[in-house]
């Protein structure tokens, strides 16, 4: 562990203010702030100086909703631990929460200690994970206690893809009660899986085998349905609920409702909802498979209600749901049938640059950047203030952001493990110079300086925003 570190000169911004101010930093976390210039910044002595002038220095981005080495379809997620990390620090992220898997016929314990086995000593950034839950039992249930008091305090369920993660509202609605006993967060992945499954059948068998049919089977009615059931599960089983990549405007008018109600019901969207749409998965020559994800991309005019939703706070976070699969090998597996493209794409080290395009383009504010990124994600899962913002006893996760530099989104410099990029050619303003995890450089002035292993595993506590 190095000594003390200052920062110096540049615009301090959380999620609830912006100050020029100096930061100091000692032990991995931040020791103190204080105004550029006054006595009392001048007072800090550090042995290792970082000039921030012209620049923002911003807590590291939580990036709740992750998929590193991910079996899915046949295959796996391009990313590990190890690369999936290192792009994620490039990015200006320095904590991810991924999702351990329950197979079926299995423990949540056997899934959870995969997981770590796969993350432990490979990671650049700190880590947490949630639990995917694909069979509801009542040794399922016990588990989730377990994992609860162990800092595992979120689970994942799926209302698609039946035979592989899917639960019905009956061990919907038994997992639900039980986090209502718990203190856990279900997390819901809110898609009608037996009415799409049935519509993907009679598209393949009209013919219809390009990747835009993906999007037109995976209807958004059919996520505004399974949305409103599962709002209405958790309210019967007193439960709060998080719904994952939402991407529909008629999802986001349910959330908006049972938020109106006084439900603790919560709302994540993803930059490719933001910025991608169906004219992506309509691209021709097979390109249009890159962008095939679940929840799908939709039609461009959902974008506006889901700036609309993080304006109002009717949605609350943007996660990536990076799932990376190759265009070559991968996604490719899926030629002659949508059906069979591994469902995921890369965007881990896009989010915060395209959310500061988003300061840029008027959708958003410079404090709201940080609220949905940083702060909240934290605050939701059990975090906050450890992560998520910059304040005395916080760990110095920091990233000094230069909000002037170009850049141009490309698969030959990004840093993701995955042979395209889904904002390929896209201009951003503003770019990651240096970032730190728990005082430590990981990005020093755009070189890698960080190291595999330097990642912890960090044990959450329950929603901050239930207490």
């Amino acid at each position: 562990m190095t000594g003390r570190t200052a920062i110096r000169g540049g615009l301090v911004i959380t999620a609830s203010d912006e100050i020029h101010a100096d930061v100091l930093i000692e032990d991995g976390r931040v020791a103190a702030l204080a105004a550029s210039g006054t006595p009392a910044a001048e007072a800090f002595s550090a042995e290792r100086t970082i000039d921030a002038t012209g620049k923002y220095v911003i807590p590291g981005g939580v990036d709740a909703h992750t998929h590193m080495e991910l079996p899915f379809g046949g295959t796996f997620a391009s990313d590990t631990f190890e690369t999936g990390t290192r792009a994620a620090a490039w990015g200006g992220t320095t904590t991810i929460v991924d999702f351990a898997v329950q197979s079926v016929g299995h423990s949540l314990r056997e899934g959870l200690d995969a997981w770590h086995a796969k993350a432990e000593g490979n990671c650049a950034i700190d880590y947490g994970f949630h639990m995917i839950v694909s069979d509801v039992n009542q040794e399922t249930l016990k588990e989730m206690d377990l994992l609860v008091e162990e800092g595992v305090t979120s689970f994942k369920q799926f209302m698609a893809y039946p035979g592989v993660f899917y639960s019905d509202d009956g061990q919907i609605l038994r997992a639900m009660q039980r986090s209502a006993e718990n203190g856990g967060l279900i997390m819901m992945h809110a898609e009608n899986g037996i009415a799409i499954d049935v519509l993907v059948e009679q598209a393949l068998a009209r013919g219809e085998t390009d990747p835009r049919y993906h999007g037109e089977v995976r209807k958004a009615l059919l996520e505004a349905e399974a949305t409103h059931r599962a709002i209405r599960l958790a309210q019967v089983a007193g439960a709060p609920l998080y719904v994952v990549h939402v991407s529909a405007m008629e999802a986001v008018a349910e959330l908006a409702r049972a938020r109106d109600e006084g439900l603790p019901v919560f709302g994540e969207t993803c930059p490719q909802y933001l910025f991608l749409s169906t004219d992506n998965l309509a691209e021709p020559d097979f390109e249009g498979s890159k962008y095939v994800c679940s929840t799908p991309l939709r039609p461009k005019e959902h974008q506006a209600k889901l700036w609309q939703g993080l304006r109002t706070n009717d949605l609350q976070v943007v996660s990536t749901d990076h799932c990376p699969f190759c265009f070559v090998g991968q996604k490719e597996l899926g030629r002659g049938d949508f059906s069979k493209i591994p469902n995921g794409l890369p965007g881990v080290e896009n989010r915060m640059d395209l959310l500061h395009q988003a300061v840029v383009d008027g959708h958003i504010s410079r404090r709201r950047w940080i609220e949905i990124a940083c702060a909240t994600p934290a605050r939701m899962f059990g975090m906050y203030p450890k992560k998520g913002t910059i304040t005395p006893g916080a760990d110095a996760d920091i990233v000094i952001y230069d909000p002037h530099a170009e850049q141009i989104v490309s698969a030959e410099t990004h840093h993701m493990n995955v042979d395209y990029s889904a904002y390929e050619g896209k201009r951003l303003t503003g770019r990651v110079d240096t970032v730190l995890s728990r005082g430590e450089p990981v990005i020093t002035e755009r070189e890698y300086t960080g190291h595999a292993g330097h990642g912890v595993y960090t044990p959450r506590s329950t929603c901050q925003y239930l207490n």
